[in-house]
């Protein structure tokens, strides 16, 4: 029987739970060992080590806090808890020798990104930024046609947190979520590494090619104004998160990314990947695949493809959706990234999404509110790998690789 990973939780709180329900306790069957979960809150974690204890046969011990767990004797640590603590529970998981699993979220500084880089060049513990879209069935495929050179050269692409969330930001007191008080202090693009991350790794950014530049540009924030008046009949409401965030991104390798944050207005949810190439584009809206050689006729008549994109699934599905009965949350996403977290941290092996990826997708939300907050003004990207993005050895190419 395989060995399991012994993983201590941070976070209780809705990701958390529904992580635990969807793919952290079906896994712990030949996977993960959950030894410890940490919440502030009493009732959160208790209620966590009880469901652990009566699906799993084994109760993990509880921790207030993050350090104390960090101090236990866990290999790992999953860290779920609200995008003010992510990185410093990562930072101080890595000294600790702690093989770090953070889920998404943006920076709240540039600094803090550095922190996370430093980390792990001081202490060589990895740390894998789980965004699980980067295991999407059609982000992949995206991926795989553009590595055979089926789009031809990639020239441009876009995607979105394109998803209504007006219900859920205005629950944050009751529920003791973060979005709420993020939404009343913040104007930035709050979100982007759902959109960001499978365009990254399309892109090989941090691996022969980088993000340069950005451009953001907020809208006025009146959607949750408006629901916040209708909801509490109180008018005094004041949010600073614009209601539709467009960024603009230039690449060392001449390519452009449009990312859209979108979650405070009456909408259906869509993350709106696209890639655009030389040869064809694949558009996620619609799920159509666009060939130059064969697809001209229908230039005035596209939604005649719309869903085409499963033709191509025969030649272009990815491996890891080959044979993949799609289970747990997210479409399946959810499990296929935390698969890769698992055998990364099992072998000590630097992960498919690792601590240069996360510095680098978690910083445009910093560099994108000091842009807004300068009128769009173009704001300089960091190179978190200082070079090694030209020629990098370290990134790995088994079963979960994203190369």
């Amino acid at each position: 029987m395989a060995r399991k990973l012994k993983v201590g939780l941070v976070g209780l709180g809705a990701r958390g739970v529904g992580l635990l329900k969807g793919t952290l306790i079906p896994m712990t069957k030949d996977t993960f060992e959950i030894v410890g979960v940490c919440d502030p809150y009493q009732d959160r974690r208790e209620d966590a080590a009880r469901l652990i204890a009566e699906r799993c046969g084994s109760r993990p011990a509880t921790y207030a806090d993050a350090e104390t767990l960090l101090g236990a004797d866990i290999e790992a640590v999953i860290i779920m808890s609200a995008w003010e603590s992510h990185i410093d529970i990562a930072v101080n998981a890595m000294r600790a020798g702690k093989y770090v699993g953070l889920e998404v979220g943006g920076a709240y500084s540039v600094n803090d990104c550095w922190r996370l880089v430093r980390a792990y060049e001081e202490t060589g513990t990895p740390c894998m930024l789980l965004e699980n879209c980067c295991y999407g069935k059609r982000e992949l495929m995206a991926l795989r046609m553009a590595r055979e050179g089926v789009l031809g050269e990639i020239v441009h692409c876009a995607g979105g947190y394109q998803h209504d969330l007006r219900q859920e930001i205005a629950g944050g007191e009751e529920n003791r979520h973060y979005r709420l008080r993020n939404y009343l202090g913040r104007n930035c693009e709050n979100y982007p590494t759902h959109e960001l991350g499978p365009i990254a790794k399309l892109l090989k950014i941090n691996d022969g090619n980088r993000m340069l530049t950005l451009t953001s540009t907020a809208s006025a924030a009146k959607g949750m104004q408006a629901y916040m008046a209708e909801k509490t009949g109180e008018t005094d409401w004041h949010f600073a998160q614009g209601d539709v965030v467009t960024t603009v991104i230039r690449c060392a390798n001449g390519q452009t990314i449009t990312l859209t944050l979108d979650t405070t207005l009456p909408r259906y949810y869509s993350r709106g990947f696209t890639v655009r190439g030389t040869k064809g584009s694949y558009f996620g809206e619609t799920d159509m695949v666009f060939l130059d050689k064969e697809h001209h006729r229908y230039e005035f008549k596209g939604e005649e493809l719309w869903g085409n994109a499963a033709q191509y699934e025969e030649q272009y599905l990815h491996p890891l959706w080959r044979e993949y009965n799609a289970e747990g949350g997210h479409d399946g996403m959810d499990n296929l990234v935390f698969a890769a977290f698992a055998e990364a941290a099992l072998c000590g092996t630097n992960p498919p999404i690792d601590v240069y990826d996360a510095a680098a997708l978690m910083s445009i939300t910093a560099l994108s509110e000091e842009s807004i907050a300068l009128s769009s003004h173009p704001i300089a990207i960091p190179d978190f790998t200082s070079g090694r993005w030209l020629n990098r050895t370290d990134i790995p190419n088994g079963k979960y690789s994203l190369r």
